[in-house]
């Protein structure tokens, strides 16, 4: 005799595999999400090592040479991608290493360039080349009016050589006692300002008649 199923029973068998338990599905989760963090993490570290060491880099100034531009305790961002395309144009402010020891790092600014001829005399600075082969003053708006730049000295820049002086001129040691900078030594120019907040400001070059 056969067993009649009644119209819409269903017969149930069960699983073959036991159900994941809940919290093995949370740990298994919370694994996958740690493993995606530390990904972003190293992921993010490279792209700042990167632009770090190839764009941008933080200095903090340190003295007083370049008062009343820049001020002791500081903290600028130094552009290092600008001059892999061009050259340092004068009126810039560039940060580089210091002839007498590689391993220290200045901030100056830019007076004479590649191939000129660099005049300091009665506290002013004239600059020789082929455009102003007699002379012409360089005319500095960043500076106060009545700041003289001390000494008596002529110096004749060679190929990737750069003349830089202190803004504040009686108080600077710059080529006037190291000679000329190298582009070579040059690591890049001073972009930004990030610290102190009432002195936040980026830098653009000055302009000159020469």
């Amino acid at each position: 005799m056969t067993e009649e199923k009644e119209v819409g029973q269903f017969e149930f068998k069960p699983a073959t595999g036991a159900p994941v338990p809940p919290e093995s599905s949370r740990a298994q989760a919370f694994g996958i999400f740690i493993v995606e963090l530390i990904k972003v993490g190293l992921l993010a570290a490279l792209t700042i090592g990167l632009i770090r060491y190839f764009l941008f880099k933080p200095f903090y100034v340190k003295g007083a040479s370049m008062e009343p531009n820049f001020y002791d305790h500081e903290y600028l961002i130094v552009d290092e991608l600008s001059y892999r395309f061009r050259a340092p144009a004068r009126g810039e402010v560039v940060v580089f290493h210091y002839p007498g020891n590689p391993k220290e790092y200045f901030l100056k600014r830019v007076i004479g360039l590649p191939g000129e001829r660099v005049k300091i005399s009665e506290g002013h600075v004239t600059i020789y080349n082929p455009e102003h082969p007699e002379g012409a003053a360089v005319e500095e708006s960043y500076l106060p009016k009545d700041l003289a730049t001390v000494g008596e000295e002529i110096t004749t820049l060679g190929d990737k050589e750069y003349f830089v002086l202190g803004d504040n001129r009686p108080n600077s040691y710059d080529s006037r006692r190291f000679g000329p900078v190298g582009l070579n030594a040059i690591v890049g120019r001073a972009w930004f300002r990030g610290w102190p907040v009432s002195r936040i400001q980026t830098f653009t070059t000055p302009g000159f008649n020469l």
